[in-house]
């Protein structure tokens, strides 16, 4: 996995984790389900750049 592309989906898993515990605190549950689908994308294009690099070796 390319280190830029690593970077970007972790930095979109950590910016969803912090809606999600953003709309806890504040009780706004469209928030919260927002950073967990915010982060569940940011997982999966992870998953993606992960499975990438094991086909290429």
């Amino acid at each position: 996995m390319s280190t830029e592309k690593k970077a970007k989906n972790a930095a979109q898993t950590a910016k969803g984790k912090a809606k999600e515990a953003a709309g806890r605190a504040v009780g706004n549950e469209s928030l919260e389900m927002e950073g967990r689908a915010e982060q569940a994308k940011g997982d999966a294009k992870q998953t993606v750049e992960k499975a990438k690099d094991t086909f290429k070796h």
